[in-house]
Order: C-alpha cells, then structure tokens, then sequence
C-alpha cells in the first residue's frame, strides 16, 4: 500500500511530501487503535489499488467518512478498480449510517473529477484548505 502512496506522490507532483515510515503506516491501520480503514483491490496477490478512509465529526452534520486517498496504479487505471473501491466506500459509510462522504483532490487533477462526477458529487470552492504542520 505504501508503495502506492509513493506513486500517488510522483503522480501528484510532490515525491519528496511523503515522510509517513513503513512502521507507523502500518502501526495506524493495523495496531491496537487503528485510526484508519482501507478496501484494497488486489489482482494475483497484488495490489492493485486501495481506497483509505478515516471517520471525521462534523458539528452540523455528525459522523462523516473522510476519504483520503483513491488510488489505483496506473497500469490498472481504466479497469474498474476504482469504481469498485468507491461503491465499496458508499456502502461502507452507508451500513455504518454516516452522513456522507467528504475528500479533497487538487485543482489540475481533471481525471479524478470527471470519475467523482460519475457519482454526482459536488465541488465546494466556498472553502480554503487550513494547514499547520509540525
């Protein structure tokens, strides 16, 4: 999955912003108190491509399903693995009763709007992302 990441990364421009180690990767999905999920599409014990989501509160709406990433490596793009990791997240957030789902994707990044438009989702350009690193 991690390597998916770093491909994700070169993809998106900036190889150098991931700085996650394999250790608490691993330790945040799978230790004692994960704080994320994954639905993982895999082809012959490969990994073809995964969706990462996270639950978020909202105090207008409540519980949320943050996506944090879709991705698919690019040479099974175009198959239908993304689809069906994004139907397995609506079902997901639906069987859990959270009230939708919420995720960001770069400006430029025409493909991955036109697949989120499959699902009828809406753009909100109302709001600025806030970013405190540490």
């Amino acid at each position: 999955m991690l390597e998916l990441v770093h491909e994700l990364a070169m993809y998106e421009r900036a190889p150098h912003e991931v700085t996650v180690s394999l250790e608490h990767f691993i330790e945040s999905g799978f230790g004692a108190n994960p704080v994320w999920w994954a639905f993982v599409a895999e082809e012959g014990n490969v990994i073809k491509g995964f969706a990462l989501y996270y639950i978020r509160y909202s105090t207008w709406k409540g519980q949320k399903m943050y996506l944090e990433d879709i991705i698919v490596t690019e040479s099974a793009r175009g198959k239908g693995v993304g689809g069906m990791l994004m139907d397995a997240l609506i079902s997901e957030a639906k069987e859990k009763q959270l009230q939708g789902i919420t995720w960001q994707v770069l400006n430029w990044n025409e493909p991955a709007f036109n697949f989120y438009r499959k699902y009828n989702a809406r753009f909100d350009e109302e709001w600025t992302n806030g970013i405190l690193d540490f």
